[in-house]
């Protein structure tokens, strides 16, 4: 359960740093932006509930890729 948490997360800060790209490039309508926003903050807290439920802290999802640095970006 850990790895797939673990790729659940990478993901969600890949759609994360793509739509602060786009929010920077103007590329969005404010609507556009207030929906991605929250949308990114339910995807954050239900990160949170599974790390709860799976008793898993965002550090130990966080692999260590040896010279590559770590899998997720840091907080």
């Amino acid at each position: 359960m850990k790895l797939v948490i673990t790729l659940v997360e990478l993901l969600r800060q890949l759609m994360e740093r793509q739509a602060l790209h786009r929010v920077d490039e103007g590329d969005l309508q404010e609507e556009q932006e207030e929906r991605i926003g929250a949308t990114l903050t339910i995807l954050h807290d239900r990160m949170d509930e599974l790390c709860v439920r799976y008793d898993l802290t965002m550090e130990a999802l966080n692999l260590d890729l040896g010279p590559l640095d770590t899998l997720l970006a840091r907080p």
